[in-house]
């Protein structure tokens, strides 16, 4: 009978379909994520049973739900009163939760690794004869976790990939800023792994989360990514990728330069392959470790979008550096397409004011909180909370 049927019943019908569909998507990488993870750990510790239901994917889902929630409610509201509920918030955080971010048996550096049998191997050379040039940038279909771990079962744990026929000299750490990105993680890792193993590299990729819904500070997640890829091992070279950015040419390669700083992402396609500002350093960049804490990392001031790449290309004037680049017909990129994020209004007077905090802004000031971390076979993850982020909360009431 029609008159059974009121318009709030029918939003709480809708809300769940999606709901469930959502749950559908995401669950099953997420369940074999945590497989992984614990195949390649030999200890196990307390509480980690319940890390299940947190990584950057299930992040994503629900962030998602939330969305939905939001608007469901608003529409109710508009058609009459409903029952409908918002999706429970997930488990508070808790310190005995945190994970352990590597192996009981400590990584090896390269010379420690040489000296302890690969330096039987011969040394890689500076270019792979793998490359093939310019290279399909896919977007579509999205892959599935298990996917990914089946195709690339190679990788060693926390997305460490390294040549099993030739030894390397220098290692690379991917430092990757995100929050609510599920599908562009997945189309990065599918792209990436490929790519940096016909490069013939020793590599690490970190995946490193902001916690909560307040404003994003990329800057501060890649300092964070600095500091706590070095508690692993004593990496070489940095590079700082933003997720959204899939290289098109196997020639640019991912090391960083003996002398200078290098931007990578030097002609993106939304740009029609043109460098939009050439003092910029951002997008993705290579830094090795000397040069980083020679200029004590990214600012930690820049709140939202825009700014933080100039204040790090006057950091690099100011040090009598220069920004290094491949020709504009190697270093190209494919930009996944996403919402653009709304720009920060007060980043100029940060920016203006940068120079003056060179040395008191960045490194050595770095707040954080690791909430969790875990070691997946596609990549390292770490969930972050920035203490800095309070402090801008208390300052807008």
């Amino acid at each position: 009978m029609p008159g059974c049927y009121s318009s709030g019943t029918l939003y709480k019908g809708l809300f769940f379909l999606v709901l469930i569909l959502l749950a559908l998507e995401y669950l099953f990488g997420s369940i074999t994520e945590t497989k992984q993870f614990f195949v390649f750990n030999a200890t196990r510790i307390p509480h980690q049973e319940r890390m299940a239901q947190h990584s950057p994917l299930m992040s994503t889902f629900r962030m998602k739900t939330k969305l939905i929630a939001a608007n469901v409610t608003k529409n109710s509201s508009l058609s009459g009163p409903s029952n409908a509920t918002e999706p429970p918030p997930p488990p508070a955080n808790s310190s005995s939760e945190t994970g352990t971010l590597f192996d009981p048996t400590p990584e090896l550096d390269s010379s420690t690794r040489a000296a302890n049998g690969s330096a039987t191997l011969p040394p890689c050379p500076d270019v792979s004869a793998n490359l093939k040039g310019r290279i399909e940038v896919s977007k579509s279909p999205v892959p599935t976790v298990q996917e990914l771990e089946k195709r690339f079962a190679w990788l060693k744990p926390g997305g460490h990939g390294v040549p099993d026929n030739c030894r390397v000299l220098k290692s690379v750490a991917l430092i990757v800023p995100f929050r609510c990105r599920g599908e562009h993680l997945l189309l990065f890792l599918q792209h990436m792994h490929p790519f940096l193993r016909r490069q013939q590299l020793d590599y690490t990729i970190f995946i490193v989360e902001q916690d909560g819904d307040g404003p994003f500070n990329r800057a501060m997640l890649m300092n964070v990514g600095f500091k706590e890829a070095l508690k692993s091992r004593n990496f070489d070279c940095f590079i700082f990728h933003d997720i959204d950015l899939l290289p098109e040419d196997d020639r640019n390669l991912y090391t960083c330069p003996p002398g200078q700083p290098r931007h990578m992402s030097v002609a993106v396609d939304i740009f029609k392959y043109r460098l939009p500002y050439p003092a910029i350093f951002g997008g993705v960049s290579a830094i090795n470790r000397e040069h980083f804490q020679l200029l004590n990392g990214f600012s930690n001031s820049f709140w939202g979008w825009g700014g933080e790449d100039d204040d790090m290309s006057n950091r690099i004037r100011y040090h009598n550096l220069y920004i290094s680049r491949y020709p504009l017909t190697i270093a190209r990129y494919t930009m996944l397409t996403h919402k653009k994020d709304k720009p920060s209004p007060n980043r100029y007077d940060v920016l203006k004011q940068g120079p003056k905090r060179f040395d008191k802004d960045g490194l050595n000031s770095l707040q954080y909180k690791i909430i969790r971390s875990k070691q997946n076979l596609l990549y390292t993850w770490l969930l972050v909370h920035l203490e800095f982020e309070d402090v801008i909360k208390i300052r807008r009431t």
